[in-house]
Parts: C-alpha cells; structure tokens; sequence
C-alpha cells in the first residue's frame, strides 16, 4: 500500500485525529478549516500542510491539490458545507474517494434508502448520490458500538466473525485469576481451554504479547476464543458473564432510538459478510426506556410497544428505587449529555445495577468511566474516526477496528498477487512485536481458522491481524501487496 494524498476539510476534533492517525502512517495531508484560531491550533499539532480558507472553495482545494489527492474528508461543523463540498469535488475529480460526516438523521436515512432502492445503477452507470461515497453519521456509529456491546454480553469491546464461532473478547483479570503472575507461555498449564491472547493491557499501554509476557490483577487481556468457552475464560480470569434479562435503556433521543431499534428487532438476519458482523438479538424479559422529555416518551411508547417506557430523572433516586431499577442486570446509558452518562451508570451500578454501558465523547472520557468502574465506554468521536479509517485502507483491507485508545489496530485483509507472504509460511514471516497473525480464511471458503506456523498463504486469502498502529500500513502493504 502506497501513502495517499489526503485533503481534510474541518479542523475540529475530528479533522485533527484523522489527520494525526494519517500523517503516522506516512500519509500526505492537507487540513483546510476558515477558522483561524482552529487552524493555529491544529498547525501546532500536526505536521502537515494546514490552510485557513473556505473549503467549500473549489480554487482552495486545488491549491490544496485535491487535483492530486486519493481522498476527500469533509468534516465540519456543517453537514450542507460537507455535502456540497463533496458535491463540488464529485463534478470536477469523480475519481476521488468522498467521504463526509452529517449530523441530520434524515440527510442519512433517505440517502441510505436511495441508494438500496436503485444499488443496481448507482454502481454502474450513476455518480453517488451528493457525490459521498461514504456518509458516515456519529450517532449511528455510536449506536451501533453499543448494540454489539450488549449482545455480546457486555463482556467489553467483543470482534465477532461470519460463519464462526471464534470472537476477540476483551476481558479483566483480577486477584482471583489462576493466570494472576503467569507468563503466556506458561498459561496452557492451567486449562485446556483452548485460546489465543492477543494483546495486553498494563498499566495504561497495549502492547502486542510474546510468550515472556506476564498477566497479572489489573490486566486486561484480548483473547481469540471460541464463545461457547468465553464465560469459563472469564471465570479462570476471576470474572464471570452475566445473564442480560432486564436491560433499562436511559436516554430515548436519536442514539436511544436506534438502539431500542436494533436490540428489540426480532430478526437480525441475513448477515453481512463483514468481519466484525453483528449478532442477532437477544430476547429480554423487561426492557425499559427511560427519559425526562415527555415528548420523547411518548413518541418511544408509540414506536416501541413491546417496551416499557417511562418518564423520570434517572439521577433521581427516589424515582430510581421506585421503579427498582437496582434490580436491572444492564443500564445502558445514553443521553446528549456524556458526562451525565458517567456519573449515572457509575451510581446505577454503585446501588446494585448488575453491569452498565455509558456513551462518552471521546477515548480520554472512556479510560475515565473505566476507572469508575463502568463495564463498557462507548466514545462516539472515536467511532466516526474509526469508521472513516476503514474506508481509507484501500480495497484489499475490509475491514479495521482501533483497540483501546489506538495504540494497536486489528485489520482483516486479502492476499493479494502481489503480496509479499503469498505462497510463504506464517513460521517464515513471523515478527514478534511487529504483528500478530489470528485467523485465516481461505478463497472459496467462508469460515475462519485459527493460525499456526506451518499455515501457508495463498492470493484470495483473508486473514485477520494485529499490529501496532504506527506501522499499520507498512504491515498492511506486506500483507496486501500493492494496489
């Protein structure tokens, strides 16, 4: 995989992580915003060619070589400025990848439904509609983080897999874990559960494991492990998984609304051949909205009978034990307001609320809430970055997902005729601490294996991988082969 030439339009939050994550892999970025007081901050950030400008400006981009570019990134504050910018790039470069970030649910929704109706000319013979190839919208992608999280069990940030029984579960190790002060490579002494670890938290860094590795309390470790076995895992780790039967779902605002949706739906079928797919869900014997808006209850009460729907201040506690609400096994926090998010899932568990689920701003607010003792932090920034990120690894690579704060990235990617490790064994190829091989899937076949040494490559493979993040393209291009 050769570097890209990027242009980035909107310099908030957002523009700057992309472009910090970009410029790491070796990237060119330019980063247009007409604020200047935001552009001097992010110029102090980032090394890259930073412009204070209009970038709705079609003289503007190609000052900024967009003429060049692989990628456009609107992301400003405005979602008309991001389409039309778009728009704008589409009629002069429709060669340019165009993606852009909107806010307004209906923007999103009848682009979504346009393009399913008329996919077959949309692919063919029509440019895409406002000319975005890809819209992403935060709330969807924060919807949809937190729906994978609960109907893996809460376990943590869970990768699952088509056609397999094999998930990466992310699970704490505590004082009373048989693996408390035993290094990886003597772990298989202490059960036949078969598993790989791939990777380790300790003291506030993740880091790729190598057989010297020691766990201990504190920890948390990432497992690939079949998920019929993950609840004795997480009893050897001195944990256990939790049955979700009463979920209490504060918030019922857009993001509550798409989460009620997708949880409550009763066929969550036909899956998409994507790595991380989604389960199908689970069937609750009490689910419960709650919020303080009358007019939000009343429209959830309408959209979503099979639910019970309440009005009330969930930071109340005489409404709280009224309702008894401590007896819920999951409280899944997810209001407009993320600190409030915090504090309530870290009371709601401190009164008896068996596991809780809070939407933060960022991956710095997630470190926080884990530290309060919150089972999952869903950072809705980080999504939409995430989300944008995988649509810039080129076609070969189908699929990426950041682990924790983004010192590693787990990548699915195919072989390609070109790749260097095509016809090659894993033995032969092996970097420890550079990468780490999962799972393979060979052409034709639609399940994933687990790796070992003597596993060969072969071009129309898939195979999943972990890697640190700095050296994710160099590791992608040896995998991927050049496009």
């Amino acid at each position: 995989m050769v570097p890209m030439r990027i242009v980035i339009v909107g310099a908030g939050f957002t523009g700057v992580q992309l472009a910090k994550l970009l410029i790491n892999e070796k990237n060119q970025v330019s980063l247009i915003d007409n604020d200047e007081e935001i552009i001097r901050h992010a110029s102090n950030q980032l090394d890259c060619n930073v412009k204070c400008a209009d970038g709705n400006n079609l003289e503007t981009l190609e000052d900024a070589d967009i003429a060049k570019a692989d990628a456009l990134i609107c992301v400003t504050a405005s979602d008309e400025v991001n389409m039309i910018t778009c728009s704008l790039v589409d009629a002069v470069y429709p060669d340019i990848l165009k993606i852009a970030r909107v806010r307004n649910y209906a923007y999103y929704v009848n682009t979504a439904k346009a393009e399913l109706k008329h996919a077959n000319t949309f692919s063919k013979t029509h440019r895409p509609l406002y000319g975005i190839n890809y819209m992403i919208h935060p709330d969807v992608e924060a919807a949809d983080a937190i729906v994978q999280a609960v109907q893996n069990g809460v376990v943590g940030n869970v990768l699952t897999f088509d056609n397999s029984d094999l998930e990466i579960a992310r699970i704490a190790v505590t004082a009373k874990s048989v693996f408390n002060g035993v290094a990886l490579k003597d772990i298989r002494s202490k059960t036949d559960i078969k598993f790989l670890v791939a990777y380790v938290e300790q003291d506030g860094q993740t880091s790729l494991p190598s057989g010297d590795s020691v766990i201990n309390e504190g920890d948390t470790i990432g497992v690939l492990i079949n998920k019929n076995d993950v609840s004795a895992l997480m009893e050897l780790c001195g944990s256990e998984q939790k049955q979700l039967r009463k979920v209490a779902l504060i918030g019922a605002g857009r993001i509550g609304n798409i989460i009620a949706e997708k949880l409550l739906e009763e066929d969550k079928s036909k899956g998409k051949n994507r790595l991380f797919s989604k389960l199908k869900a689970k069937r609750f014997s009490d689910f419960t909205i709650i919020d303080s808006n009358e007019d939000l209850t009343k429209a959830a009460a309408d959209k979503f009978p099979q639910a019970r729907v309440m009005r009330g201040d969930a930071s109340d506690e005489a409404f709280l034990r009224e309702e008894n609400i401590d007896s819920y096994d999951l409280a899944i926090c997810a209001t407009h307001n993320h600190e409030l998010n915090m504090v309530l899932a870290a009371y709601l568990e401190s009164i008896g609320v068996g596991q809780s689920i809070s939407l933060v701003s960022s991956a710095a607010f997630a470190t926080i809430a884990e530290k309060l003792g919150i089972d999952v932090a869903i950072p809705l920034r980080d999504c939409v970055v995430d989300s944008i990120m995988s649509h810039l690894r080129g076609k070969a690579v189908k699929e990426i997902h950041t682990v924790t704060t983004g010192e590693l990235e787990i990548v699915e990617c195919e072989i390609t005729s070109t790749s260097k490790v095509a016809g090659k064994l894993l033995k032969d190829i092996s970097d420890p601490g550079s990468f780490l091989v999962l799972l393979n899937r060979k052409a034709g076949i639609t399940e994933y294996s687990i790796v070992n040494g003597n596993t060969q490559f072969y071009p129309g493979d898939h195979v999943v991988l972990i890697t640190n993040s700095e050296n994710s393209t160099k590791i992608l291009s040896y995998f991927a082969g050049k496009e």
